[in-house]
């Protein structure tokens, strides 16, 4: 739902004062500062107070509003929520007389969420927040969001995301979604269905029965469409899905097997892997006409592409060389320069949405690597080593990246995330075995 749409309304509306304090926020940002390079990060310590009500059923949805908050923020690393058990003033002193800025700096917060929660028409939740620098003194931010009582997560979610774009200066990614494969059942016998969910795990939902098998699942820009591979033909190809598990369809005939899809930019063409004779090759495919563009015509499996955010280049995978590295592709020109060249084989690349990263999977021996480079293949660093990490993709802002990690230790599969940095790796929680997982853009 788009802020301001009927049902779900974010807006700046707590008075003259908000305004006041926009201006004096330049003072208050030198003060709260959250450090990130590469080598260390210097979590910020919040204070994210339960949301105050005078309604008990209001109170309540206040309590897990400014607990999923918390969660949200503590998740992404940058910052460290102070537990509420020490906090010195009660929510409802806040709502009545501000922040007693002398207690929230004895537990050592830097920075103060603190809100209230209402019940207007049936059904519908109304959420204030505001946002303090401790040190200072000072309000930074003020928002109402308005939204269904069944949506209270994600108004929380953006409560999360406007707090860490205030603080950090970064989009935040919170209310987004995560779809990804869904495994069940014996090694020999998998079931596989497209699951989606929040991206902190909650509202998982099944979009498809697991009758036929299904990988790769890949976003549209807007969110609301997923292409993924299906088994449901005699011969594998690329289908559409709704989000909602609605509309399931192919996105064409072609003379081969389809895998690999991925959205442009833009969402008005699919870039995949077509197989046919004996050979793997890129092709773009317009989904409003369903015309074809060959991109690539040679010996060898070309597979995996990723566009870059301004839709003029594609990085992808292949074998060409003789062991599988990156390469990147103008589309205009169709240059093509190979950009990996470190040790071992090279994989399923992502493109940053920021546009200075790509993600790709490295295998050195028997083992697995997460890692990121330039564009031009410089600055090379691997984030992670395990038995077998697989298929990471970005968060919208580009700070995080979501991966598969196979244990077999422990004979299951999960997702986790981690800062491009290489710091705060996160196992996300699944109801099953997962795999194969892409971020949402933001939602609206």
């Amino acid at each position: 739902m788009r802020a301001g749409q009927p049902g779900w309304t974010r807006r700046t509306a707590l008075g003259a004062g908000s305004v006041m304090v926009a201006a004096m926020a330049t003072q208050a940002s030198a003060q709260l500062t959250v450090t990130i390079d590469r080598g260390t990060i210097r979590a910020l310590p919040i204070a994210v107070s339960p949301f105050a009500s005078a309604d008990p059923e209001a109170a309540a949805l206040g309590v897990q509003v400014a607990e999923v908050v918390a969660a949200d923020l503590d998740g992404s690393g940058l910052f460290r929520t102070i537990p509420s058990t020490a906090y010195l003033q009660t929510p409802e002193d806040l709502q009545a007389n501000g922040p007693r800025y002398a207690d929230w700096r004895t537990i050592n917060a830097e920075a103060l969420v603190m809100g209230t929660a209402s019940l207007a028409d049936t059904g519908t939740l109304v959420v204030e927040f505001r946002l303090f620098d401790v040190l200072s003194g000072v309000e930074l931010r003020g928002l109402r969001f308005t939204a269904p009582t069944a949506d209270w997560r994600r108004i929380a979610h953006k409560v999360a995301d406007d707090v860490y774009a205030r603080i950090t200066g970064e989009t935040g990614y919170f209310d987004t979604r995560i779809v990804y494969v869904g495994q069940t059942g014996p090694a020999t016998q998998r079931v596989k269905r497209l699951a989606i969910m929040d991206q902190d795990g909650a509202n998982n939902r099944f979009l498809t029965s697991g009758a036929n098998l299904v990988l790769t699942p890949r976003f549209a820009p807007d969110g609301q469409t997923i292409a993924f591979l299906s088994y449901a033909a005699t011969q594998p190809q690329v289908r559409l899905i709704q989000a909602d598990g609605t509309n399931e369809r192919v996105v064409g005939s072609f003379p081969g097997m389809t895998f690999s899809p991925r959205f442009s930019p833009d969402g008005r063409q699919l870039a995949m892997t077509i197989a046919s004779d004996g050979n793997a090759d890129l092709i773009l495919v317009d989904l409003a006409s369903r015309g074809q563009r060959r991109l690539t015509n040679g010996p060898g499996i070309d597979t995996s592409p990723s566009f870059s955010p301004d839709g003029r280049r594609l990085v992808f995978n292949s074998d060409r060389g003789g062991s599988p590295q990156l390469y990147v592709m103008d589309l205009a020109s169709g240059r093509t320069d190979r950009i990996s060249f470190g040790q071992g084989r090279y994989g399923s690349p992502a493109w940053s949405p920021r546009g200075g990263l790509i993600a790709y999977v490295n295998q050195r021996g028997a083992d697995f690597h997460v890692g990121v480079m330039r564009p031009d293949g410089g600055d090379e660093r691997l984030l992670t080593r395990s038995y077998l990490d697989e298929g990471p993709r970005f968060a919208p802002n580009g700070r995080v990246i979501v991966f598969e990690r196979a244990d077999p230790s422990r004979g299951r599969s999960r997702l986790n995330t981690i800062d491009v940095t290489g710091y705060n790796i996160r196992e996300l929680p699944t109801p099953v075995d997962a795999s194969d997982p892409d971020w949402s853009p933001l939602r609206r």
